[in-house]
Order: C-alpha cells, then sequence, then structure tokens
C-alpha cells in the first residue's frame, strides 16, 4: 500500500520525448562556410537544444536572453526563443521555422511505452494524476492521440498559470487542482533542478532518465516501486 494521493508528471523526457526522423531534416545544410551537412550527430544535438529543460546552448543577444528566461510563459517568447537557438545553430530561417513547427506539434512526440499503462493504472487505484510542464504550447493532444487524456485530472502548463518550474507556484497549482496536500504527492520528472523543485513543497520527488523512448521501456513503473505503488 501507499500513503501516496498523487503523482505529478513532468512532460518532456518523463511521459514523451521528441525524437527526431531523419525526414524532419531533408535537403538541410548548416548555414557555414563548409555547408556542413545535418548528419544524425547535429539532428540529435539540434533536438537536443530544443528539449533541455534547463541552461543554455548558444550565445544569446540581450533581447535574445530575455526571450529565453521567459519563453515557457508565452507562445510568442518560445517561437523567438527557439527560433533564435536553431538559427544560431547554423540552420537558414526557413529551415529552422520549419523544425520548430514540428516541435509544437503534438503529434511529433513519442510517448515512452509505458506512460499509458500508468496513467490508467494510478486512475483505477485512486490516485490522482497531474501534468505539470515548462511549455508554451497546449500538449493535451498528445495525450488525446494516445487515448489517455482521461486518466490525467489536471493539466498545468506554465504558459497557462503563468509560474515556470522551480517556482513553487506551478506545484501549488497542481497540487490545487487534484485536491491532494504536498505530503501525500509525488512528483516525476526528468530535472532535479526544475521538477525536483517540488520538494520544497514536501513533495516527494524521483528522477528519471531522458533516454530514448526504445531504451526507457519501464522507467515509470520503475519510478513508482519505491513509493509503494505497483502498476
Amino acid at each position: 500500500m501507499t500513503d501516496l494521493q498523487a503523482v505529478l508528471f513532468d512532460f518532456s523526457g518523463t511521459l514523451f520525448r521528441l525524437e527526431e526522423d531523419e525526414s524532419w531534416f531533408a535537403g538541410m545544410e548548416l548555414d557555414t562556410p563548409d555547408n556542413r551537412e545535418v548528419d544524425e550527430h547535429v539532428q540529435a544535438e539540434l533536438v537536443r537544444r530544443l528539449t533541455a529543460p534547463t541552461g543554455r546552448s548558444v550565445s544569446m543577444t540581450p533581447e535574445a536572453l530575455q526571450a529565453w528566461v521567459n519563453r515557457d510563459l508565452a507562445p510568442h517568447l518560445h517561437r523567438e526563443a527557439y527560433l533564435h537557438v536553431l538559427r544560431e545553430s547554423g540552420l537558414a530561417r526557413h529551415h529552422a521555422e520549419a523544425l520548430y513547427a514540428k516541435v509544437i506539434d503534438p503529434a511529433y512526440w513519442t510517448p515512452y511505452p509505458d506512460t499509458a499503462t500508468v496513467l490508467a493504472g494510478l486512475r483505477q487505484r485512486g490516485i490522482k494524476t497531474a501534468v505539470v510542464s515548462n511549455i508554451a504550447f497546449d500538449i493535451r493532444p498528445a495525450f488525446e492521440r494516445i487515448g489517455v487524456a482521461g486518466d490525467v485530472d489536471a493539466f498545468v502548463l506554465s504558459f497557462e498559470v503563468g509560474a515556470v518550474k522551480p517556482d513553487p507556484a506551478i506545484f501549488t497549482a497542481a497540487l490545487e487542482q487534484v485536491g491532494v496536500p504536498a505530503e501525500r504527492a509525488l512528483m516525476v520528472g526528468d530535472s532535479d533542478e526544475a521538477d525536483g523543485g517540488a520538494r520544497a513543497l514536501g513533495c516527494a520527488f524521483t528522477l528519471v532518465d531522458p533516454l530514448p523512448t526504445r531504451e526507457r521501456r519501464d522507467g515509470l513503473v520503475a519510478a513508482l516501486w519505491p513509493h509503494g505503488i505497483q502498476i
């Protein structure tokens, strides 16, 4: 048995992952003196820069930095920030815009193999769930696409609530929406810095590795076991 009444989940690198497809980069070259090919290593690095939960990967002007810091609070700042990252990474603007369009389209995000099983299993056990994400676009369609939107009690997205992890305000909003006190909640995420902010309120926290989906078959199931939840 468990004393937990709610599990809060991060989105990117926890429940879903943005995984590049070679077709996304067809005809692209880096805008560099040698016109470097966008090979599989460059593809992986570009996607890493688009999905890393914290830190900076390119140089930024004061204006770009301002957009970057606040990127998860407004869609226009998110677009400005990530187009800057892609342009500084060497992509021509039209290629940067094409790649960014995929980033903000939930149809291009891949669920981890145990995402649906875990969300359904928690609902069956009467444990509330919330998705708590630093993001500036609506991710609900990603859950609808795999038939699990109804298994999530609350979507708490930074651009909708005006707070970004690790700010306690976003976790407080999630706890209020599911009606569970912090000491009865677990946060599961791939960033100790961002997701681990839930500990400041008294939540338990478990870190998962944002591996490719084919390499992490049961990471969510394993994350719940130490807390008395067996799915």
